[in-house]
């Protein structure tokens, strides 16, 4: 089953986890017990409603103060498709969480408070999933119930969105805008007829109609290899295969094909997933492939089309957000994991600080904590890559610190 992972983001009180509970509740997702605890703290707090919100466990420290500052990642199904949720939080002090959360995510939900509109929050939230080339993202103007179901108050702030998006340099981004009230359940998962003049479709069935087409980007096809695959077992004696994730684009048999970074030339023998054989694998899958002659291929080595090969340097130019304490500063050494590769980098210069609201750039010497910036580094030994606007998973890569083995930043290489 075909599985769509989706980042929700919105300011405090915007209805973020009221929402994702009324898809769950709505889709028949919450369990007997969660139901029961959501129906018993509800009559216990004097509502006359389920309270939704309570479906999404946080941290003690959320529920205490109402707010999201990890990522909690929500799982259901429907008949059609899988969802991960990835609840990420809005305030500026977790920049890091939501750029963790949006960044494996191929859908954007932002959600706007109708009695608020478009405000600063908003604005970092779409910056972010610019930054990160989130193709699918859906506006969902909530708390539609409190303006009275106004067709006049969400066209204003779908102007206002509107004008905010004039500000994208990502033109291929499909943003689309649902006036909804998560609280009532009005097109959330059905229309309840509150806003008559709003004919289009609700929040899952927007979901449930895109197709992979619509939420990944194509690119070259890239394939880094994650392991390599020898059963040595009676039926499969001389068995050698490469198992990895498909990036990109599709591979299929007969390709020519390229190892890096040993420039050792082959052909696509044999495609396999799990158990059986394919001619072509689609991006995006998790496959098996086998070359036509045994040739050295091992794991952090990647797999490229012959006629497509990627750039290969020392040194790159990137987009940073840091996600350390510690600032990042000229002359400080990091691990860079790219793909399945691991390589000695050197932070060479922090050129600025970009602005989370699109207002440009300010110079800057230094990165502190949540800050996104433009930063030059010097590698050990050269990678193999793609700028990130061109080939999302092969221009990716996250700062390590080697003492402490932790992620201090992640980046995308311009």
């Amino acid at each position: 089953m075909e599985v769509l992972k989706i980042a929700t983001a919105g300011s405090v009180d915007d209805g973020k986890s009221t929402l994702i509970g009324r898809l769950l509740y709505d889709t028949q997702s919450l369990t007997t017990d969660k139901l029961e605890a959501i129906e018993k703290s509800s009559k216990q707090k004097g509502y006359d409603y389920l309270d939704f919100s309570l479906a999404t466990d946080g941290l003690v420290a959320e529920r205490e103060q109402g707010i999201t500052i990890d990522v909690a990642h929500i799982y259901f199904s429907t008949a059609k498709k899988s969802y991960i949720i990835a609840d990420t939080p809005g305030h500026v002090e977790y920049t890091r969480n939501m750029v963790t959360g949006a960044s494996t995510s191929q859908v954007s939900i932002i959600l706007i408070d109708a009695r608020k509109g478009v405000i600063e929050q908003t604005y970092r939230h779409f910056f972010i999933n610019n930054l990160l080339r989130v193709k699918e993202v859906i506006v969902a103007v909530n708390k539609m119930d409190l303006v009275d179901y106004s067709e006049e108050v969400y066209n204003k702030i779908k102007a206002d969105f509107q004008a905010l998006n004039a500000k994208s340099t990502f033109k291929e981004q499909n943003v689309s805008y649902i006036p909804l009230s998560a609280l009532t359940g009005d097109n959330v998962v059905e229309s309840l007829g509150g806003m008559p003049w709003y004919e289009g479709q609700t929040i899952l069935e927007h979901l449930e109609a895109l197709e992979p087409a619509d939420v990944y980007e194509k690119g070259k096809a890239r394939f880094p290899v994650q392991t390599v695959i020898r059963p040595k077992t009676e039926e499969y004696h001389d068995f050698r295969g490469y198992a990895g994730k498909l990036y990109g684009n599709n591979i299929k048999v007969g390709d020519a094909v390229t190892v890096l970074p040993s420039l050792t030339e082959s052909k696509v023998s044999n495609i396999h997933f799990f158990d059986k054989q394919f001619d072509e694998a689609s991006v995006g899958s998790s496959i098996t492939i086998e070359l036509e002659n045994d040739i050295n291929v091992t794991r952090g080595d990647m797999i490229v089309k012959s006629s497509e090969l990627p750039k290969v340097e020392k040194d790159i130019n990137t987009t940073v957000c840091w996600m350390d304490s510690k600032k990042l500063v000229p002359g400080a050494k990091y691990f860079i994991q790219h793909n399945t590769n691991r390589v000695l980098a050197k932070i060479d210069s922090v050129k600025n600080v970009i602005a989370t609201d699109f207002s440009g750039t300010t110079a800057a010497s230094q990165l502190a904590i949540n800050e996104i910036g433009e930063v030059n580094i010097k590698l050990s030994k050269a990678i193999y890559f793609d700028a990130y606007n061109d080939n999302k998973s092969n221009g990716a890569f996250i700062l390590i610190d080697a003492a402490t083995n932790t992620t201090a930043g992640v980046g995308f290489i311009r």
